[in-house]
């Protein structure tokens, strides 16, 4: 009988959490951002059936990239616990910081454990609340670990490039516009410095706004309402960049 190979916990963790990220790295990205009237969730995503941004309950929506029927099982799990603990005990007793603490529990336990592959998924949870210091966002990578987000983040094949353009550009009080035409300007941003176009028909957009009337805060922008804030944002930059080239003419 032959002795199996031996491999140190410590070399099987990190193989594990490199075969994630490899299949995180190749889902399209994700982009949340903070602006005056809420969150806003962008998402590089042709598909009208599945989604990547979706509703949890009243304040709450949730983001993924990675294997859909993962985050999926992931999603309904978080629908299923918003909806217990809300009739259970409060609708106010739903939060943002409880579900990304069940997804922690749920990732870390799958990601440690040798009888199954680790999830090739990464999570947002937001959470809007009644002014813009009350919204709350997490962002949960494969191995269950909680990262408390404030402003922007991104998840997602470039991340990492993505983030530090939010970074540098991201401020608070933007309009939905804005914010609008930063995340998509972010999102056209090759890893190789070269630039795309995303029209309203390649993104999924949906956002948490606080002033709804109605205790769900949860509202996807689709068609001609998307169609016409990207136009808005595209002419306020064009009209920028003239004001700025009469100003340098005037000089």
């Amino acid at each position: 009988m032959s002795t199996p190979f031996y491999v140190s916990p410590q070399q099987a963790m990190a193989d594990r959490a490199e075969y994630a990220r490899k299949g995180i790295a190749r889902g399209r990205s994700v982009v949340v951002l903070q602006y005056n009237d809420g969150v806003v969730f962008v998402a590089e995503n042709p598909s009208r059936a599945l989604h990547k941004v979706s509703e949890i309950y009243d304040r709450i929506a949730f983001a993924a990239v990675g294997k859909y029927n993962e985050f999926e099982n992931l999603r309904i799990g978080g629908v299923r616990y918003a909806d217990l603990r809300g009739y259970t005990y409060d609708r106010g007793d739903v939060t943002a910081r409880g579900l990304a603490n069940v997804y922690a529990q749920t990732l870390g336990t799958i990601f440690s454990s040798a009888g199954e592959k680790p999830y090739e998924v990464e999570l947002i949870v937001a959470e809007v609340g009644p002014a813009p210091e009350d919204d709350q966002i997490y962002r949960l990578p494969h191995d269950g670990s909680i990262v408390d987000e404030h402003g922007s983040v991104a998840v997602g094949g470039n991340a990492d490039q993505i983030s530090s353009y939010l970074d540098q550009r991201h401020r608070d009080g933007m309009t939905l516009s804005e914010a609008l035409k930063l995340a998509v300007e972010s999102l056209t941003r090759d890893a190789n410095g070269s630039e795309r176009t995303l029209t309203a028909e390649q993104l999924e957009v949906a956002v948490l706004d606080r002033k709804r009337p109605q205790q769900r805060k949860f509202k996807r922008l689709l068609g001609r309402q998307l169609s016409r804030l990207l136009e808005e944002s595209s002419s306020a930059s064009g009209s920028a960049a003239a004001s700025s080239d009469a100003e340098d003419t005037e000089e």
